[in-house]
């Protein structure tokens, strides 16, 4: 495909793109909004959405349409490219052996950027054809504090929103302002389904949202407390960030100019509890797991596969890898994850139903070690202060509770710290990406001469500090770090 066969994505060009890229097979303009979507990044478009395309591409679920909204200042580039697009963009599936299967997906028909038009996203939400609002807000994004687990309202957008009058700005503001406008109006609620990497994400959600409701008008937080409903689900498909050199190879070799495209791993899944206020698209009829109780799949996925990142991408960055396959292809990081996993991360789950755990382990591994998929350690060490306390934090208290093993958690947490140090052991400087950058950074200046200082911010790690276990385990670990270094931390390990 040369240059000038290139043609750039939207409505009038989809009818004759290259034959090798899949595009939607039902008429888009016969598609009606059914969900408001909050968070328009690449995971949801790798998967919510491409859900939804595949029951579109079978004749169904066409009133159930998506319509993104952002509240970011940094949301304007992709409410563009949405604009540019008429909503389409390509999802490019990775294969380990280095085949591209592009596709465009169509399940998204609208796209608001709430600092434009707060109104316009008020008439969406209430709009009765809107029944799910949906979710892909980030770990930070629910406010919940780490030790308390209730609301924290000193977010200056929250804040904002809870002035008398105020049109609202945050997700939290407009769904509560939403939810407010619907009572008033006899308009069912909408169902509020969270997608993000949270035990308990709807749960989470529920409690949070009724809290800043209760800040606001308590009747209202009472009515969403007896009458909406938060499904759980857990979702999971490595979906790194989309880089130029993908942009370049969708031109260069398929003749699509994409200014937003997705890439992914062609692993996908998605445990979501029947949990609906209303009626909800036939997911279970392209592969999503509708079951009762999502607790055990989620909590497998936390402590499993969102864990051992963690446990990988400090460690792995800085022994002077960049990407998480490099690292798992490398025995000694290999060996070290499956020890986690199995010593420390699998004591601490439920049975999980129908799942093989040593398989799924395994599967993990080639998972992380796809070269195609190119995905940064840069992105899996950012915001660890909203990672570490969910999925691994719990495992060192369960296990401690257990009287079992704590070493490899220990380590992992040590790495963290020596990685918010901002320079890696060659020297060169981390940019350090978290919401608690400035407080994280200059507490691990001190790690040589304070080495417990780190680790006893509660609001991060509670009473862990207090533990004469943790606090040996942690401290020979930075140490060791420190002294020999990530790779012949490990070696001593071995």
């Amino acid at each position: 495909m040369t240059e000038g066969n290139v043609q750039q994505l939207n409505s009038a060009s989809l009818g004759s793109l290259d034959e090798r890229v899949g595009v939607p097979q039902y008429d888009r303009t016969s598609v009606r909004p059914g969900i408001v979507h909050f968070g328009v990044g690449g995971f949801h478009r790798a998967h919510q959405a491409m859900y939804l395309d595949k029951l579109m591409n079978d004749g169904k679920a066409l009133d159930w349409g998506i319509v993104g909204v952002g509240v970011l200042p940094h949301d304007k580039r992709m409410a563009d490219v949405m604009a540019a697009q008429d909503c389409l963009y390509t999802l490019v599936v990775k294969y380990p052996d280095g085949t591209l299967e592009p596709r465009v997906i169509g399940s998204i028909v609208g796209y608001l950027f709430a600092p434009d038009d707060p109104e316009a996203v008020l008439t969406r939400l209430t709009d009765p054809a809107t029944r799910i609002v949906s979710l892909t807000i980030t770990e930070g994004g629910y406010h919940v504090n780490q030790v308390t687990g209730e609301l924290d309202a000193s977010d200056p957008g929250l804040a904002a929103d809870l002035e008398p009058g105020a049109l609202p700005g945050s997700a939290f503001g407009f769904i509560i302002e939403a939810l407010a406008r619907r009572r008033a109006a006899g308009v069912a609620p909408f169902t509020v389904m969270s997608c993000d990497n949270i035990p308990g994400n709807g749960h989470v959600a529920r409690k949070m949202l009724a809290a800043f409701a209760r800040l606001k008008d308590p009747s209202l937080a009472d009515f969403l407390e007896s009458e909406v409903r938060f499904p759980n689900c857990m979702v999971d498909r490595i979906t790194p960030v989309t880089a130029d050199a993908d942009r370049e190879a969708l031109a260069s070799q398929y003749g699509v100019e994409d200014g937003w495209p997705v890439v992914c791993e062609p692993f996908t899944q998605w445990v979501l509890e029947d949990h609906f206020g209303g009626d909800r698209p036939a997911y279970e009829e392209v592969g999503v797991q509708l079951v009762e109780d999502v607790e055990p799949y989620e909590l497998m996925k936390l402590r499993l596969l969102n864990a051992s990142h963690q446990a990988l991408c400090y460690l792995g960055y800085l022994a002077g890898y960049r990407y998480a396959h490099e690292v798992c292809q490398d025995k000694l990081f290999v060996d070290f994850l499956l020890g986690y996993m199995d010593s420390e991360g699998t004591p601490t789950l439920p049975p999980v139903p129908g799942v093989d755990l040593d398989r799924y382990k395994h599967q993990l591994i080639e998972r992380f070690a796809n070269p195609e998929v190119r995905d940064t350690l840069a992105r899996l060490c950012a915001e660890s202060s909203d990672r570490i306390p969910k999925w691994l934090v719990p495992v060192v208290r369960e296990q401690l509770a257990a009287d079992r093993g704590i070493d490899h958690s220990a380590l992992v947490i040590a790495s963290w710290a020596r990685y918010a140090e901002g320079v890696d052991e060659q020297g060169q400087p981390i940019e350090v990406v978290d919401r608690l950058r400035d407080k994280l950074v200059e507490r691990a200046q001190h790690n040589l001469s304070e080495p417990l200082l780190f680790v006893s911010d509660r609001d991060l790690f509670g009473d862990l500090i207090d533990d004469p276990r943790f606090v040996a385990a942690y401290t020979a670990a930075l140490t060791s770090l420190h002294e020999h270094g990530a790779r012949a931390t490990l070696e001593a390990r071995a």
